[in-house]
């Protein structure tokens, strides 16, 4: 117990990060215990404010926004989740040959160039045009756009690392090249991927919620925050409470994202540690 203390005490903002999320996740965990039935219509019971029987009131077909919001948080945390992973163990394979092998350097970045000027969400209409609205086509077209960036990120520690005095050892001692990236290298990229993660993360999250709003993202019967904020829209005015949750559960989710990922890099940065 006095050790949590004492890590909450010199990482505050990772402890609150991780908490925030910690919740939203347990929450989106056990909705079917907490939550009632998200999909169930009940026309005579449309824009009711919120009260014991309906704690964030009901929508403009009389479902529930409590119930609503706590399924939508299952989609964003895994559309998130699964974008940061994919991407980074893409990016990192990439990566790692393009900053060790400098013959594949020049032709894998100009093809990363390429892919980073392709919009996420032009993609995601794209890819929803040609095939049926799903999560998986969500995950990928917002992948697509997040790996060129973590190749260069990888690429960069590569090339900084690839000069240090004892990978040159290790060559001259004749050590294969899969042993002295995986030995010597691949270590000194995990801390500033991780960091790289809780923002693909976040961004993942909010691309996700505008795909939704415009009705590019997943289908519409499948609750998430975006198509709650973009249903509700035109009721504003007459019940704000439908927008007010999903809102403020997606601008939390992502202030936690980014707490996280800031506690993280100051934790995990050596020379910005020191200087604190």
């Amino acid at each position: 117990m006095s050790g949590a203390l004492r890590f909450v005490r010199r990482n505050p903002t990772i402890a609150v990060g991780a908490l925030m999320l910690l919740a939203v996740a347990l929450a989106a965990v056990f909705a079917p215990l907490i939550a009632g039935d998200p999909l169930l219509l009940v026309p005579i019971d449309r824009l009711l404010p919120p009260s014991a029987a309906h704690l964030l009131g009901t929508d403009h077909l009389g479902r529930d926004v409590f119930a609503r919001a706590v399924y939508g948080a299952r989609i964003s945390l895994i559309v998130g989740l699964s974008v940061a992973v994919v991407s980074i163990a893409i990016g990192l394979a990439i990566g790692l040959a393009a900053g060790y092998w400098r013959r594949f350097d020049a032709v894998v970045m100009r093809f990363m160039d390429g892919l980073m000027a392709i919009p996420s969400i032009l993609l995601a209409i794209a890819l929803v045009s040609l095939n049926r609205a799903s999560v998986g086509i969500v995950i990928v077209a917002i992948t697509i756009p997040e790996v060129p960036r973590i190749v260069r990120l990888v690429r960069s520690v590569v090339l900084t690392v690839r000069e240090m005095p004892y990978i040159e050892a290790a060559v001259s001692g004749g050590s294969p090249a899969r042993k002295i990236i995986l030995r010597h290298i691949l270590p000194n990229t995990i801390a500033p991927l991780i960091v790289q993660g809780t923002y693909i993360t976040a961004s993942a999250i909010l691309v996700e919620a505008g795909l939704s709003f415009l009705g590019a993202g997943v289908p519409p019967e499948i609750p998430t925050w975006g198509n709650m904020i973009a249903g509700s829209r035109l009721y504003v005015g007459r019940a704000p409470w439908t927008i007010f949750a999903p809102g403020v559960l997606l601008a939390l989710v992502i202030l936690a994202v980014n707490l996280l990922g800031d506690g993280l890099r100051d934790r995990l940065d050596v020379r910005l540690a020191r200087r604190m």
